[in-house]
């Protein structure tokens, strides 16, 4: 199966580009292309990074690095990371290792920012990502300050300490 790997900023990305991810996403999510739109064009900021899998010129996969602050409680100090963002794949491409080929992507493209991805998941899904390379967090050190969630927490490229609670922004 021949694909192409596709890393760009939102800055970069065409209307066409949007449209495809939109529709893609509404595969899954049913909330309507439009709310779709609506949803990228409010919450994906210029630098956020696509990245994209493509068979011919149709985009089958699809993840979102959206960049964000966190804090260390009782610091100052805010830093970066990326909050790994929608893991779709077309349907149709399913069960077919895709998922593993943009995870790899996905992980590189991670290390070369130099900073480190959390995301957020079900439990069905940890296996998954600790198949790729993705580290589970206690959920007693993470506070997202402006989200509940009882989810559970996952990071790649870093290692956070048990001795310290750390604040995570998502909006």
């Amino acid at each position: 199966m021949d694909y192409k790997l596709l890393s760009i900023r939102s800055s970069k990305l065409t209307n066409l580009q949007i449209k495809n991810i939109c529709d893609l996403k509404d595969k899954e999510w049913k909330h309507g292309k439009k709310n779709q739109f609506k949803w990228f064009k409010k919450n994906i900021k210029s630098k956020d990074i696509h990245n994209m899998v493509y068979i011919r010129s149709k985009i089958i996969g699809y993840t979102a690095l959206r960049n964000k602050i966190f804090k260390i409680e009782n610091s100052k100090i805010k830093k970066k990371y990326l909050l790994f963002d929608t893991l779709i794949i077309s349907k149709k491409y399913r069960g077919k290792k895709i998922s593993k080929i943009l995870m790899d992507f996905n992980n590189s493209v991670i290390k070369k920012s130099k900073i480190f991805s959390l995301l957020i998941c079900n439990t069905k899904l940890v296996s998954f990502y600790k198949k790729n390379g993705w580290s589970h967090i206690k959920k007693k050190n993470i506070k997202i300050i402006d989200r509940k969630s009882n989810k559970n927490f996952m990071i790649f490229n870093k290692k956070l300490s048990n001795k310290k609670n750390y604040n995570f922004y998502f909006e």
